[in-house]
């Protein structure tokens, strides 16, 4: 009872930001519901600065609510059918999520910029946007500003990816009798899901493939998702080693109280997931789930928004747009490499 009194008046408000979000980003795929969440909270604030007995409510939502959220997120995905349709494509991602951590390391380093918003950007440019970032950021307790630059510069190059791939697709001389390798490229080098579909289906149409390539791109898309879980159990491990040390030798630190325990709970779901349809239950009973967990990071999203500074934002938002540029360069040339030593473009 005491938890409802102390935060129901900022969970009511994420709430009323993510409703209306959640039902546009269905009308506006390309853009999303959580871009338009964190956009709206981040309008919001400007106007209702004192936000008083509902700041608990905000910031429990921008927190918990998130990582509920990726937990609910691991209902969605059958690891063993994921790795059987993507066997052919696993040496591209692998190598395109290394090259767009790397790049963002050595920008972080040469430029100055804060490692958690690299670490976000590198993540998020490399594995699946915002799902990624949603899932590593209370990992390495990155605040609301970092979190809502980081989505800021995946959306921008998830709108220019959807916009003009098909048409460089087309330029570089893919297959239009198959949808097989622009299905891959546009799966590895586009980063979140609903730009990945957007291409894809447009390739599909320009060319008169049915849902050829969305069918493979989409395959090779969730494959790539599950990068997700071995980059948070190493950062969760990175993080933990460090507090430790940190702690110095004269104080106790708690293994249990700095762990970020939801991301083995997110593990834990994706297997109960891949065990229970491997024993014959439909992947349809987990939708409920997964359109749950969508919608809580669309909610989580609207508290980040509530809780950043966009003036700020726009001023420190240069050097996280070039890393955001570069680690897509970087994915883009190396799918492609990729693609012509396997014999596939």
């Amino acid at each position: 009872m005491h938890f409802f009194k102390e935060n129901w008046k900022g969970l009511l408000a994420c709430l009323a930001i993510a409703v209306p979000s959640w039902l546009l980003g269905k009308q506006f795929p390309i853009v999303g519901g959580p871009v338009i969440s964190i956009l709206v909270g981040m309008i919001v604030t400007l106007f209702w600065k004192e936000k008083g007995g509902a700041a608990s409510g905000i910031k429990f939502t921008s927190k918990y609510i998130l990582q509920a959220a990726v937990v609910f997120l691991g209902f969605g995905m059958n690891l063993s059918v994921i790795m059987q349709t993507g066997k052919q494509s696993l040496p591209i991602i692998i190598s395109t999520i290394a090259v767009s951590l790397i790049v963002a390391y050595l920008l972080h380093r040469a430029m100055n910029i804060p490692s958690k918003t690299a670490t976000l950007v590198g993540v998020g440019s490399s594995i699946c946007g915002g799902s990624a970032i949603a899932a590593t950021a209370p990992v390495i307790e990155a605040d609301d500003d970092e979190v809502a630059q980081a989505i800021a510069v995946i959306f921008f190059f998830n709108v220019l990816a959807a916009i003009f791939f098909p048409m460089f697709g087309s330029a570089l001389g893919f297959s239009t009798a198959s949808g097989e390798s622009f299905g891959i490229f546009a799966g590895t080098a586009i980063n979140d899901t609903s730009s990945v579909t957007a291409a894809a289906a447009t390739w599909d149409s320009m060319y008169g493939l049915g849902t050829a390539t969305l069918d493979k791109a989409v395959t090779v898309k969730l494959t790539r998702t599950l990068a997700i879980i071995p980059i948070t159990l190493v950062l969760a491990g990175i993080r933990t080693s460090r507090a430790k040390k940190s702690g110095g030798e004269g104080n106790k630190v708690s293994i249990k109280k700095i762990f970020p325990w939801f991301v083995l709970f997110f593990l834990l779901a994706s297997i109960f997931t891949t065990v229970l349809i491997a024993g014959g239950v439909s992947t349809d009973a987990f939708a409920p789930v997964k359109d749950l967990s969508k919608f809580l990071i669309v909610m989580a999203m609207g508290a980040i928004g509530l809780n950043s500074n966009i003036v700020k934002l726009i001023k420190t938002g240069g050097k996280p747009l070039v890393l955001g540029a570069c680690c897509w360069a970087a994915i883009t040339g190396v799918s492609l490499l990729m693609q012509h030593v396997m014999g596939i473009w």
